[in-house]
């Protein structure tokens, strides 16, 4: 599979609006059809306040761009790809809107990405634990790092159930006894038995997951757009009708 023909990376393409300091984010538009998404919070990826507002405006970004085929989403950090809620006060220092709160729009920006006009692709190394499976879980394709990726669900350990509607999407991924499984014993998956349990789409050696991922990214940017939309939307109905 071949790259797209865009050559170096050019952020000037599209939207300003995409072009705005992002504090919990990089975000990198490689062609009109191609955008790359960099978790980057330090020191562990953790979702803060600021991390939902930016991904919610992010995905309303994505939701209104016609040129748009494909977000790759991944993280600057390799141990930590995107882990669990931080009630702390960030440096972004980002109040929630009043008449929300971070669960409510946590949950709405997972699901308007799941059904959003594009595919969303997850190239995974590090650690995804909690909220930030749930994250995992609703975009439409997952990559990991066959040795060094850690997934799973530790709520019902700490006493709690998971949200975001991660229980059912993993569900649906992985049939209900994998998903009990998962959910209750509340332990991690390396990358093999993940990819074996069909929690991500493969499990690829470390050394080859950015090339085999922007491969793909690659030949999705060149299809048509509209035959992405409706495909998708195709899938998701007949999902919904099983």
């Amino acid at each position: 599979m071949n790259t797209p023909d865009a050559g170096p990376s050019d952020n000037h393409r599209g939207s300003e609006t995409w072009l705005r300091s992002w504090t919990h984010l990089r975000v990198d538009r490689r062609s009109p059809a191609y955008c790359r998404v960099t978790f980057d919070h330090p020191p562990i990826n953790a979702i803060t306040a600021t991390t939902v507002l930016e991904l919610a405006e992010l995905v309303g970004l994505i939701e209104e761009d016609s040129d748009l085929n494909v977000v790759v989403f991944d993280s600057v950090n390799p141990d930590f790809y995107l882990v669990h809620y931080d009630t702390e006060p960030d440096s972004g220092r980002t109040p929630l809107p009043v008449a929300s709160n971070i669960t409510h729009t946590w949950l709405d920006l997972l699901m308007r990405l799941s059904r959003a006009p594009v595919v969303s692709i997850a190239q995974v190394r590090g650690r995804v634990r909690g909220p930030g499976s749930g994250f995992l879980l609703a975009c439409d394709m997952r990559f990991a790092s066959r040795e060094n990726t850690l997934v799973g669900q530790f709520e019902a350990g700490t006493a709690a159930v998971p949200g975001g509607g991660g229980m059912v999407r993993l569900s649906r991924l992985v049939g209900r006894g994998r998903a009990l499984e998962i959910l209750l014993l509340a332990d991690d998956l390396d990358g093999p038995l993940a990819e074996q349990y069909g929690y991500v789409n493969r499990a690829i050696l470390d050394h080859r997951l950015e090339d085999e991922v922007e491969a793909i990214a690659g030949r999705l940017a060149r299809f048509d757009h509209d035959v992405i939309v409706r495909t998708k939307s195709c899938v998701d109905w007949g999902a919904q009708d099983g």
